[in-house]
């Protein structure tokens, strides 16, 4: 019964290796982003040239759709395969680091507000009502939103705790640990297909309903967004709490539950933010980053002091 156990455990790691170095290996990394280089390329100037064939009334799309009209707005289309990759990013750190993980999290967020920036800027309104006018009000919370934030995931990885990874990574790990990086290696396996099943999914809806709709697409920052964020931050959540009940296995320091806890309260204001529009929106997204950020500080300062052991 024992060699058999053995052997199954056996196969089971060999079969998570497989997968492992298939989705998520240094060189599955590197190829995807070259892939991901040259596919943005090639989307920009495929946009320019529907932008062209639109305003040459060669080409007819849904009349609600600004996307296609200004060659300004094409700067869209790359920044979201862009963010495919940062998605893909944050799945790969995952196993390797919480703060990274949780840090890319921030990047994409950032991302899309710089991708509404450039959509937006073909829809501008240069009048002397500016702070009057709802589409360059927000244009200005972005631009400062992303200002503030670029600070904010400076400071969260100035933050990361560089020496005690390394010390973690030099010393030997314990069964328990290792089980929960197995743990991690199957969750972010698992994620890969789940977002890209997703990203297909949100990709033909927007396509149907901006060339084959006759039904209104609201084209704004938030609606068009929540094609697949919305649904990428609810498994995000998801992810994290089933992540916290793991880590019990091997820690229940009250630092590091707080820490992890704070981080999924960090997804959700996000998670949150799609579903609001105008000043709200960017509020949302600082606050979530901010709290991330606040939690690290307190979580590094918590672990220089020394408490008394209970026996």
């Amino acid at each position: 019964m024992q060699k058999n156990e053995r052997l199954d455990m056996t196969k089971n790691k060999k079969t998570v290796q497989f997968f492992y170095s298939k989705l998520l290996s240094e060189e599955v990394r590197k190829k995807s982003e070259g892939i991901i280089i040259s596919v943005a390329i090639i989307s920009f100037i495929l946009h320019l040239l529907l932008v062209v064939l639109v305003n040459l009334n060669l080409l007819h799309v849904n009349e609600y759709s600004t996307l296609f009209t200004n060659p300004i707005a094409a700067i869209y289309t790359p920044f979201s395969f862009i963010l495919i990759y940062e998605v893909y990013l944050l799945v790969f750190y995952l196993p390797k680091s919480t703060t990274i993980y949780i840090g890319k999290q921030y990047e994409i967020i950032t991302l899309i507000l710089i991708r509404g920036i450039f959509k937006d800027l073909a829809n501008l309104e240069f009048t002397r009502e500016w702070f009057r006018v709802n589409s360059d009000l927000k244009f200005t919370y972005d631009l400062i939103a992303t200002l503030v934030l670029f600070f904010l995931i400076f400071i969260f990885y100035r933050l990361n705790d560089r020496k005690d990874e390394e010390q973690h990574n030099t010393s030997p790990l314990s069964d328990e640990i290792l089980k929960f990086i197995r743990m991690k290696n199957i969750i972010a396996m698992c994620l890969i297909p789940i977002f890209l099943i997703l990203a297909v999914f949100g990709l033909g809806r927007w396509i149907h309903q901006s060339f084959i709709s006759i039904t209104r697409m609201v084209d704004s920052f938030k609606d068009i967004n929540t094609i697949f964020f919305n649904d990428f931050f609810t498994i995000l959540i998801l992810t994290d709490v089933l992540l916290l009940l793991l880590s019990f296995s091997h820690t229940d320091k009250f630092n590091k539950v707080i820490r992890n806890s704070g981080f999924i309260i960090s997804t959700i204001l996000i998670k949150l933010s799609f579903g609001s529009e105008g000043l709200l929106n960017t509020i949302l997204i600082v606050t979530a980053v901010l709290f991330g950020v606040m939690i690290l500080l307190i979580h590094n300062q918590y672990k220089k002091i020394t408490l008394p052991e209970n026996h």
